[in-house]
């Protein structure tokens, strides 16, 4: 059996941006847990509490998840009453969410995890590391995802 696979990349800024994303969402979902949510669930009440009313498609890409999942996030919130899911006016087959009067009750009274997770993994790192941080990682993700590998052009 080998033992080595990968040893060059377990200390990489690449392995650590993934431990951080597993830690962190981990802790998102301590924090939720009590409330009976989950992260995407958070993610969509934290859109509607912020913008209003908003086409569910429009979840697709800013959660970058796939139609079945949205599906069953926007499901439990409705069965919950959190939310309300209503036709466009422009166009039958969308649907518009809004948060409802109990899914708003509910959002005032959460704590915010992402702050939580800040200030808990970040205490005592300056600013300018924190930027630095942000625009490494921030080009690393632009490059990979506009970057086609050789031989998959379409």
């Amino acid at each position: 059996m080998r033992t080595d696979v990968g040893n060059d990349n377990h200390d990489s800024a690449g392995a650590w941006a993934k431990k951080y994303h597993i830690a962190s969402r981990a802790m998102i979902e301590r924090i939720l847990r009590p409330y009976d949510l989950g992260s995407t669930q958070w993610y969509v009440l934290y859109q509607l509490a912020h913008q209003g009313p908003t086409p569910q498609r429009d979840f697709l890409s800013l959660l970058q998840i796939e139609k079945p999942t949205l599906s069953e996030v926007v499901s439990a919130l409705v069965r919950k009453e959190l939310i309300t899911q209503t036709p466009d006016s422009r166009d039958q087959r969308q649907r518009i969410l809004t948060l409802t009067a109990s899914g708003m009750a509910l959002w005032n009274d959460l704590p915010d995890p992402i702050s939580l997770i800040l200030s808990i993994a970040f205490e005592g790192v300056d600013e300018a590391t924190l930027d630095l941080v942000a625009k490494v990682l921030r080009a690393a993700t632009e490059r990979l995802n506009t970057h086609i590998p050789e031989g998959t052009e379409t």
